[in-house]
């Protein structure tokens, strides 16, 4: 039954702080929107985040909302992240506008609010230019609502659920601790008219016998006057894909004796480590993040990843002696791939002349490939299909880079361009690098990758079922935990 005709306003999800896993409760809503009939689409207004994705006219979004359009079965588009904030340093960020780079800003000027009523206005535009295609429109808000410094020229919360008349959720990590106090002191401290969209609250990554919540339950309604729309148990048998860096931390960092043990350099500005996650769920492999030489050794593969700043994390590599290592692990015939920033780090040279990430005029490589890194103001975003080495099996991905690669021998190229051009850069089996965010979740290549070390053959899964799937026991998780009568009756008010 198509329950969208009676939906007359957007839901939102917005947290007592971040991480609280709004993200994945939006994809979640998302999911069970679109088996219920609905046409349902994500939005968030300004995402944070070094993990993007390139939509089909070669924008650029945070991939948390290219994974919740993938869960409502539509593609991604620009609107549905229309400013996406991409740090380059502790004190500097890359405005993305509408899926292209608007301006580099400080944090400062940015959060003092010099181009909020403009960046905000335009957010508004492309929430109405969604909703006018599709009920209902799933919101969510970034990081703490509450954050009373920062709340003056805030464009991702309560102005967005009060702008849009959103029904608002407000979600609450249990496993933080002081849920009680992060609930009640979150809604407290909204005025009046914020107060008022608040119609639920969620409990999340709840552990235990949830039986023993109840009276908890009851407290929080009590003290808010809120219903307590559900109460989600943790979860570690659903793989959703995760964009906040905060994710990073519960990562192995540690060899694995009885896999492949695949070890990606861990950079201080590592981007679009989601390029990972295929591999990290291959049960072949190990995968971990490190910049310890002794378990960088120990490792059968080793990938270079992206990086917001590739000069910035070189120079840091030279300091700490991974460069080194990884130079002479590469001349011992390790296997060692690099993507987008981590193929750049690769070469013999990067050259930075428009003073793109810094004042450093010119890096040299780890000289692994006979490459040569020019950094550019314009930045490259675009979709694109590809042949891998010698296949003819037709792979995709994605490339997101202020800079032109120049491999020394054409010959040397790695993929195939459906177009008929050449990218990426292969000396043999072992070393190669590449643009292409997104390669690693073609089958081809993770066989292709994995084929010297596997004790025998593997049928990989499809990627695009795979999660699909996970998709579908998100959906049935939170369905099971939601009181979704309650949910679709506050959006049809």
């Amino acid at each position: 039954m198509d329950r969208s005709k009676n939906i007359k306003r957007p839901l939102m999800f917005v947290g007592t702080g971040s991480d609280v896993g709004k993200s994945v409760l939006a994809a979640a809503f998302c999911r069970i929107f679109k088996e219920d009939g609905c046409q349902p689409a994500p939005f968030k207004s300004q995402n944070m985040s070094l993990n993007s994705f390139v939509t089909a006219n070669g924008g650029e979004i945070g991939r948390a909302q290219a994974v919740q359009a993938e869960a409502c079965g539509i593609d991604c588009h620009t609107d549905m992240n229309p400013v996406l904030l991409k740090p380059s340093s502790d004190k500097t960020a890359q405005v993305i506008l509408n899926g292209k780079v608007f301006g580099n800003y400080s944090a400062g000027s940015y959060f003092r609010g010099e181009i909020k009523e403009q960046l905000f206005a335009e957010a508004m535009k492309a929430f109405q230019r969604l909703a006018q295609k599709h009920n209902p429109m799933v919101l969510e808000g970034a990081g703490s609502i509450s954050e009373l410094n920062l709340k003056e020229n805030d464009i991702a919360n309560m102005r967005v659920a009060v702008e849009t008349n959103a029904a608002t959720i407000l979600v609450a990590d249990i496993e933080r601790g002081g849920v009680f106090a992060s609930v009640y002191g979150s809604i407290q401290l909204l005025t009046p008219n914020e107060r008022k969209q608040i119609k639920g609250i969620i409990i999340n990554k709840f552990r235990g016998d949830i039986r023993l919540f109840d009276e908890g339950r009851n407290i929080i309604e009590e003290i808010t006057g809120v219903p307590v729309l559900g109460v989600i148990p943790a979860f570690n048998h659903i793989q959703i894909e995760e964009e906040d860096s905060v994710s990073l931390e519960r990562k192995a960092t540690f060899a694995n004796d009885n896999k492949i043990n695949v070890a990606v350099v861990l950079l201080r500005r590592i981007s679009n480590f989601t390029d990972f996650n295929r591999l990290e769920h291959d049960e072949r492999v190990h995968l971990y993040y490190t910049n310890n030489r002794s378990e960088l050794q120990k490792a059968d593969i080793i990938i270079l990843p992206g990086s917001k700043n590739t000069i910035a994390d070189i120079i840091e590599l030279r300091r700490n002696g991974v460069a080194a290592e990884v130079s002479k692990l590469a001349r011992t015939g390790k296997t060692i791939i690099g993507i987008c920033g981590g193929y750049q780090m690769m070469g013999q040279r990067i050259e930075d002349p428009h003073g793109v990430e810094s004042d450093v005029e010119a890096v040299p490589g780890l000289n692994i490939l006979p490459t040569t890194t020019i950094l550019a103001a314009e930045k490259q975003t675009v979709r694109s299909s590809f042949y891998f080495k010698n296949y003819q099996t037709l792979c995709s991905g994605y490339e997101i880079h202020m800079g032109k690669t120049t491999c020394a021998t054409e010959s040397k190229s790695l993929n195939r361009l459906v177009n008929g051009g050449n990218e990426g850069c292969c000396i043999n089996n072992n070393c190669w690098g590449t643009y292409m965010h997104g390669i690693l979740d073609n089958s081809v290549v993770i066989d292709d990758l994995l084929a010297p070390f596997a004790k025998e053959q593997h049928a990989t899964e499809d990627y695009n079922e795979f999660k699909q799937k996970q998709y579908d026991l998100l959906a049935e998780h939170v369905r099971q935990n939601v009181d979704m009568d309650a949910v679709y009756k506050i959006l049809q008010q």
